[in-house]
């Protein structure tokens, strides 16, 4: 047991997670805060006698999430918008990056479709270059990335730890070799919002994305946006009348404008206005906080440095703890990941994912010693199993 103070101790109260189960796949689905919950199903009841619903509420809760998620980047509320998914964002952001055909775009292998196709598509309709980072042996994903920007390149679109099994990006290194270069940076920060600081003043990008639904703690289908000062005039990817100038008077919709709302907002997904996610989110992004994101780092790195030296006794590969993000484990088998393995953590109850060749174990704050000890359990079984005769 540590006693290191500025660990938070286990928050599984605060989750309906039943004792039997051990869930280390936050970076696949995060499980809801009950307060969440709670907040979805008085949505729902707004939703059902809708003459209680007013119009100041279609922004008076998108200006509270706005706010809540500014606050966790250190932005302004004007800086962010409210999307549907990281690919809403993505896409936003590539139809206001006008790529010609002499520039490079560098882009990590191994990348999440949803990243990967919007910016295939858009290279290819430019007919510029894709530079693709191939996975480094020696797990330095920073370095790789920085050996890959060079005369030429026009924008990097990255993550700040890789999602299969957490490599670490130094997103600050980076901007500092695009600026030689006059390129941009996107960023989908999907998997490691809410579980790492991070600060846009610092890492500066040009557009961040994150969905709700992972380390977020908040629902599906939501998500945000953050748009830097300078990129905020641009073309929105689709048109409604909800981030227009003047929408909250529902009297004069009809007295149409070509103005914006004011900052990213004109970036704002229809139907934004959601009742019952977006309670959902104001309550998780308001626990983050109160927990601050640092100390869920710290927390979860702990946790997870002590599954992988233990692995690490039964022949098991993870990248240095410096090169990948405190609160992902890609665990590597050596040779092939065992074909029992699968059966066995879902005979034990013991929930991860198996991305690419690795073994993603991504724990939360609702993890204990008892859930630790039975996925060790599990692994160590199979590695006894699965290894040769002496």
């Amino acid at each position: 047991m540590t006693t290191d103070t500025f660990v938070i101790a286990c928050q599984r109260h605060l989750f309906d997670i039943p004792d039997e189960v051990a869930y280390f796949n936050c970076a696949y689905q995060s499980p809801l805060l009950r307060a969440a919950v709670a907040s979805g199903e008085a949505g729902i009841s707004l939703k059902t006698q809708p003459w209680h619903l007013k119009p100041a509420d279609f922004f008076s809760l998108p200006e509270k999430a706005r706010s809540l998620f500014a606050e966790l980047i250190h932005a302004r509320s004007d800086d962010i918008a409210i999307v549907g998914s990281a690919s809403y964002g993505i896409e936003t952001a590539l139809k206001n990056i006008h790529l010609q055909p002499a520039d490079r775009v560098v882009i990590c292998a191994e990348e999440f479709p949803s990243n990967l196709y919007p910016v295939r598509r858009a290279v290819e309709l430019a007919g510029a270059e894709l530079v693709t980072v191939q996975r480094p042996a020696d797990d330095d994903w920073t370095a790789a990335v920085l050996s890959r920007i060079s005369a030429g390149t026009r924008l990097a679109v990255l993550t700040h730890c890789h999602w299969t099994d957490g490599g670490l990006i130094d997103l600050v290194a980076v901007r500092k070799a695009l600026d030689i270069h006059d390129a941009l940076l996107v960023v989908d920060a999907t998997q490691s919002l809410g579980a790492m600081p991070l600060d846009v003043s610092s890492v500066r990008p040009d557009f961040l994305v994150a969905a709700a639904y992972k380390w977020l703690l908040g629902p599906y289908s939501l998500g945000f946006l953050y748009a830097a000062p300078h990129l905020q005039t641009g073309e929105a990817l689709e048109e409604n009348w909800v981030n227009r100038a003047g929408a909250q008077d529902f009297t004069r919709l009809l007295d149409y404008s070509d103005g914006y709302a004011e900052g990213a907002r004109r970036y704002d997904m229809g139907e934004r206005s959601n009742f019952i996610a977006l309670p959902m989110a104001i309550a998780a992004l308001e626990q983050i906080l109160q927990w601050q994101p640092q100390r869920i780092a710290r927390t979860l790195r702990l946790c997870n440095d002590q599954i992988a030296n233990e692995a690490a006794a039964w022949g098991m590969h993870a990248a240095p703890a410096d090169l990948r993000a405190g609160h992902f484990l890609g665990l590597r088998w050596p040779g092939s990941l065992p074909a029992s393995l699968t059966d066995k953590l879902a005979a034990a109850q013991v929930h991860v994912s198996i991305r690419g060749s690795a073994i993603r174990v991504t724990p939360h704050l609702y993890n204990n010693e008892n859930d630790v000890a039975r996925l060790l359990n599990v692994l160590q079984d199979t590695a006894r199993q699965t290894s040769p005769a002496k």
